[in-house]
């Protein structure tokens, strides 16, 4: 089974390319829920969290989102600290989804695929990429958040110049119909390329 890596910077629209390949029948794993769904569920994590940013971590059991978001919001070094924490446990429970699906390729949707080096794990990589501005205009009306705050999200992903490097396939997502053609077509490509795994 090929394992494909899908990124892309926030705003990219890499989730609606997910959908979109879930639609033709591939099995996807979105990282980003999988994160969320451990920081309330593990204990481990939770003990981890709250060591490293302070019992304001969790509030009522419940993980205190404005809080961390206010402390790795221009701080690289907390916001690495944190995803060692938490990235590991997301990897290990995508090798135990992995096991149980049956399909020529799955993919994985990870926000920071090249940021945490798990790019090296994928046999083929795809970058979803869009214009910035675009990008900022999508979140401002999905996110209840700032242009300061996703400008600062931005700063701290790779520049898509550098993603586009590492990656095999380019998804430009500029509008849905014109996505939905790429994924089509990669897809059936991606069906080829898999019969050698």
């Amino acid at each position: 089974m090929m394992l494909v890596g899908l990124t892309g910077g926030i705003g990219s629209g890499k989730t609606t390319v997910a959908k979109m390949f879930m639609e033709l029948g591939v099995p996807v794993f979105i990282a980003d829920t999988e994160a969320k769904r451990l920081m309330k569920s593990s204990k481990v994590i939770r003990r981890k969290l709250i060591q490293l940013f302070g019992e304001e971590a969790y509030v009522d059991s419940v993980l205190n989102k404005p809080f961390i978001a206010s402390k790795i919001f221009n701080d690289k070094e907390m916001l690495k600290k944190m995803n060692a924490i938490v990235h590991p446990k997301v990897g290990k429970r995508f090798k135990k989804w992995v096991q149980k699906q049956d399909a020529p390729y799955v993919i994985s949707e990870v926000a920071i695929l090249f940021e945490n080096g798990s790019y090296k794990n994928y046999d083929s990589i795809i970058i979803v990429t869009a214009p910035e501005k675009e990008r900022i205009k999508r979140v401002l009306k999905r996110d209840d958040t700032s242009e300061n705050k996703i400008k600062a999200i931005m700063r701290n992903q790779w520049p898509d110049e550098d993603k586009i490097k590492h990656s095999n396939y380019l998804i430009q997502n500029n509008t849905l119909e014109d996505t939905l053609k790429q994924v089509e077509s990669l897809h059936k490509k991606l069906l080829k390329e898999s019969i050698k795994f």
